[in-house]
């Protein structure tokens, strides 16, 4: 690219042209290319937003790693316990009974699963307890059979602390008629809301010891949870536990155990990329229209040129420079735009909500009740990278046949 071809391609960039429809057109393609770039990156940042609020959310209740025993039953649970601290990352741990069940009241019946864990050990592994509506977490104390259930729980079953509830077990009874199930009776203590549906409407605590006599594990446990220090490095802290715990048991991380959700949310996001994308790809087409006109339209210029010495090559590079530099400030002004946007969209949508006067993501509905976004500067890159491409692209085809141009026939009738 010598000065020559880049002063030719500005000055047709900025030169008021005789063909109106022409300037408009390429000014049509410029907004198109910087509404593509800016939908994306603010889709995008939305989509991060939502993913990181919901695992968050979900972080917690669920532990980062947890050892578990064959058939959930983990034998000498204290001895794996002491070996997991041995790794640095573990900065706390929490044994715990699971287990399923049918919760009773009244006319009503539930099927719930029971976790029966150490309030004081919970707290270090999970936030549950400051997420309680109704009552105490440390209200679950070994032999007065109490429970904390969750929001959704309690609203089917239509209890409330101090309530008594029965819950029934499959862990039956041998009788004369044959196996009869379980009945116990617990109290309701506590009412926690984690704001996912997983949890608030199937999940139940008691204290660990009832959980142990309940199910028959004696002194054993189902399993151990183990909270990091950087969530991040779960995986990686599982594969070194699977080779270093000395325990038959197996180790399982966060990721492995909503592996369907975040597959899904990963497939969502690039299909998003895709489909956005398409928009950015139109812009493009259009600036191939543009061009092409453009090309038409300076026939006799590209004449000139020619006959004055220039190449081929130089006449495409023209206007590929003048098609780039459409592309170019269409990119960038939709990236600056995008980047305002999602910074600020904790602004933008409460003003757009008291404008319309409605509620966009209403609490009764949607979980998260505020829009989140979360900028990540590689999807700004990639999506900035891509306009540009796909801008570049654009001038080809036009430059190639403004190469092509004969001046003998461009010239014959001027």
């Amino acid at each position: 690219m010598t000065p020559f071809e880049l002063f030719v391609g500005l000055r047709y960039t900025r030169a008021k042209r005789r063909n109106h429809f022409i300037s408009f057109i390429s000014g049509a393609s410029m907004v198109g290319i910087a509404l593509g770039v800016w939908a994306l990156i603010v889709v995008l940042s939305v989509m991060n937003g939502f993913q990181k609020e919901v695992r968050a959310r979900m972080l917690s209740v669920v532990s980062h790693v947890q050892v578990v025993g064959p058939r959930d039953r983990l034998m000498d649970w204290q001895y794996v316990t002491s070996q997991v601290k041995q790794n640095k990352q573990v900065v706390a741990t929490a044994p715990y009974v699971t287990g399923q069940g049918l919760l009773s009241f009244d006319t009503t019946v539930k099927g719930i699963a029971v976790q029966g864990i150490l309030p004081v050990a919970e707290a270090t592994v999970s936030d549950v307890a400051k997420h309680m509506k109704h009552g105490r977490m440390d209200a679950l104390v070994p032999g007065a059979f109490g429970m904390v259930l969750g929001r959704g729980v309690a609203r089917e079953l239509g209890v409330q602390p101090g309530d008594k509830v029965t819950l029934i077990t499959p862990q039956g009874q041998v009788s004369p008629v044959g196996t009869m199930p379980r009945f116990k009776q617990f109290t309701v203590v506590g009412v926690f809301e984690m704001d996912l549906f997983q949890y608030d409407d199937t999940l139940a605590y008691i204290h660990m010891t009832d959980a142990q006599k309940l199910f028959r594990f004696g002194d054993d446990v189902s399993g151990v949870r183990l909270k990091l220090d950087d969530v991040m490095q779960s995986p990686s802290v599982a594969r070194n536990l699977i080779h270093t715990l000395k325990a038959d048991a197996y180790v399982m991380d966060w990721t492995q155990q909503n592996a369907n959700y975040f597959r899904a949310v990963q497939i969502e996001k690039r299909m998003m990329f895709i489909i956005l994308t398409l928009i950015v790809a139109v812009a493009a087409f259009n600036l191939v229209s543009t061009l092409v006109m453009t090309v038409t339209d300076k026939q006799a210029d590209i004449a000139i040129l020619r006959t004055m010495g220039a190449s081929p090559g130089s006449i495409m590079k023209i206007f590929v420079v003048q098609g780039s530099i459409v592309g170019f400030i269409g990119t960038i002004i939709g990236s600056l735009a995008g980047i305002v946007t999602a910074l600020n969209i904790d602004v933008i949508v409460p003003t757009i909500e008291r404008f319309i006067g409605t509620k966009i993501l209403a609490g009764e509905v949607y979980f998260i009740t505020e829009l989140p976004s979360d900028l990540q500067w590689m999807d700004v890159s990639t999506i900035t990278v891509v306009s540009l491409i796909l801008s570049l692209l654009a001038t080809i085809y036009p430059s190639w046949r403004a190469a092509r141009i004969n001046p003998a026939e461009a010239l014959r009738y001027e």
